[in-house]
């Protein structure tokens, strides 16, 4: 029994789930004639509360379309120092768009209205590239699957109308926050220009994202989609793996988390665990004591058949997911408590 816990993305499609992609009504997607997506994407965007939503190969083409959307080269957003949209996603930005990076030192991943504002540098300062973009990840990745409080969103999104910035957000694990919080969706549709939400995460479609916001936009993302490749034709298998997963896969996250923060209660205990980062959603980031190292602490459980990813400087990250079954859960629970060095 392998058990890989290094990423949510490692999930593969159930029965049911397949058998709803094999059911599905396709169309050629190019030409918007594919019923099955554009199913998926009406149902998307009215959860939302948002006029329009396009369904994307994956989370990073749908956060550059976001950023080629809302910027010109030469241009500068605002992420967090940790955001996916700088670290994990190619240079994309620059690339793609032509638009550099302001990066804030923030808490988890997560940014301030105080240290946004400070970021914005003063639009008729032409010596300094223009603030027209903030991007936001919910929840954060390197952050440890971090919650972003919605005051603290309604903050940073008003600094955003007072200087006239465009608010995106990076909801890769959106549906997590969601969860975990309580949230609605259409709080964050309410709020955001743009939203790219990922279905083959925490949902356990195959693969999929969907940007979501006004028609205008939308239209706009089209075309940007196009020229990044992003064309589809019977897309329409995938999504209806996405609308099943919707249907039945979003309320299943609670036992993800669950499981996490049993993980971190063990991780606490155990005498070569330096510390636990606080854990709130699926992800949950330790870090090894000075004497061990991280790759001997993955060697070790690669022998029980454990797979977990290292961050580097002896942080170890595992991530639950809808894969990961209680008769798993219990065997690495045993097998963290009886590692020794």
């Amino acid at each position: 029994m392998e058990i890989n816990l290094v990423s949510d993305t490692v999930t593969k499609p159930t029965h049911e789930m397949l058998q709803h992609m094999f059911r599905a009504k396709v169309g050629d997607d190019v030409y918007k004639q594919d019923p099955t997506v554009n199913e998926l994407e009406d149902t998307v965007a009215n959860l939302f509360g948002m006029e329009a939503a396009l369904f994307f190969p994956s989370g990073t083409m749908a956060n550059q379309a976001a950023i080629k959307l809302h910027t010109n080269p030469g241009d500068e957003l605002i992420c967090d120092k940790w955001a996916h949209v700088f670290n994990y996603e190619g240079g994309g930005a620059a690339f793609n768009s032509g638009v550099s990076c302001r990066l804030i030192d923030g808490n988890r991943g997560m940014m301030d209205a105080a240290q946004v504002k400070e970021a914005v540098n003063p639009p008729d300062f032409y010596h300094s590239p223009l603030t027209t973009l903030v991007c936001i990840e919910n929840t954060t990745n390197k952050g440890g699957g971090a919650c972003y409080e919605m005051e603290t969103l309604t903050a940073i999104g008003q600094v955003c109308r007072e200087h006239n910035l465009k608010y995106h957000l990076d909801g890769a694990r959106l549906w997590n926050a969601l969860v975990a919080k309580r949230q609605h969706p259409k709080q964050f549709g309410d709020l955001f220009d743009t939203i790219s939400v990922c279905l083959s995460k925490g949902l356990g479609a195959p693969v999929g994202s969907l940007l979501l916001g006004s028609s205008q936009h939308i239209n706009k993302a089209l075309r940007i989609r196009k020229v990044l490749g992003g064309g589809m034709r019977q897309a329409g298998y995938l999504a209806a793996a996405g609308l099943y997963a919707l249907q039945n896969n979003v309320g299943r996250l609670e036992n993800d988390h669950k499981r996490a923060k049993q993980l971190a209660e063990l991780l606490q205990q155990l005498p070569w665990v330096e510390r636990v980062e606080p854990v709130e959603t699926n992800i949950l980031i330790f870090a090894v004591k000075p004497q061990y190292s991280e790759a001997s602490v993955i060697e070790k459980l690669k022998q029980k058949n454990i797979f977990i990813s290292s961050l580097g400087k002896g942080k170890l990250r595992i991530v639950t997911h809808l894969d990961y079954k209680e008769v798993m859960h219990q065997y690495v629970l045993e097998t963290f408590s009886k590692l020794s060095f």
